[in-house]
């Protein structure tokens, strides 16, 4: 079997499966098992399929169909223009976080000490500390998620603490710039709602807060005004519709709020500075 028939016959397999984007998905699985870049597949079109490369391609097909994230197949994901690895331990980033990262470098492009609370795979502190070259510490409650991001940090150069601890819990009082952070903020309610990718797939500790979905943006915003020094920035991903919730746990010593929406118009991210505590 050649290349141009092996995607013929992934893309049909996935398509009449229901998978979102079948050509590009079977496009990127047969890439992986082959070890190259997607272009490769067009330049060699007729080249024969080696049988282990098949038995490869076969299999992250059928991980594919049973609903496995193509970036935890291929255990890669792009973010910020550099390639991140993602494991079933971290949740895969999203485009929608790099605004996250956006807002930070507007609101506060010359922090020199910035903290990224529940980090996961590291997208963001790594991300950050390579666009800044800030003091950048990185924590989670997931000693796995941490291994993950320390890999990344290594792989792409960036000179990032990581702390195991819960949230910013670890970080000494009035010591950053900035806090940033992308929080689990799916109710547990809404589980059952949710694609059967993330619902079966994503790593629960990153998705749901607790019965409201608010839960860690409340120990975020609170413990954010003991960590930050006069002026100092947070930024917070947002869920969908919790714009006007989060934005009302800011109490009188937060100025300067704004809400950043993505390319859909929904309020993605909130940054606000903090005056005194």
């Amino acid at each position: 079997m050649t290349l141009q028939q092996a995607l013929l016959q992934g893309t049909k397999l996935l398509e009449d499966a229901g998978i979102a984007v079948p050509r590009l998905t079977a496009e990127v699985l047969l890439a992986h098992a082959l070890g190259q870049e997607r272009t490769f597949l067009y330049a060699h079109s007729e080249r024969e399929l080696r049988e282990v490369e098949w038995i490869h391609y076969g299999r992250y097909l059928h991980e594919r169909l049973n609903g496995k994230p193509t970036q935890y197949i291929t255990g890669r994901q792009e973010f910020y223009g550099r390639e991140f690895r993602v494991t079933p331990d971290v949740l895969i980033p999203r485009p929608e976080t790099e605004l996250v990262v956006e807002t930070a470098l507007a609101v506060a492009g010359d922090a020199r000490r910035i903290v990224d609370a529940g980090c996961g795979s590291g997208v963001i502190a790594v991300t950050l500390q390579l666009e800044t070259g800030a003091l950048v510490a990185g924590t989670d409650i997931s000693a796995v998620a941490l291994a993950v991001s320390a890999e990344n940090a290594q792989k792409l150069g960036a000179r990032v603490d990581w702390l195991r601890c819960d949230l910013i819990s670890a970080i000494a009082s009035a010591s950053v710039d900035m806090v940033v952070s992308n929080p689990p903020y799916v109710p547990l309610g809404d589980r059952a709602g949710l694609q059967r990718e993330v619902r079966d797939y994503e790593p629960e500790v990153a998705l749901f807060a607790g019965p409201t979905g608010f839960e860690i943006y409340e120990k975020l915003v609170a413990d954010a005004a003991r960590v930050l020094r006069p002026g100092g920035w947070l930024v917070l991903e947002l869920g969908y519709t919790s714009k006007d919730r989060v934005s009302a746990m800011l109490g009188t010593n937060w100025r300067d709020v704004r809400v950043a929406p993505d390319l859909a118009g929904i309020p993605r991210v909130l940054a606000a500075r903090m005056e005194h505590a």
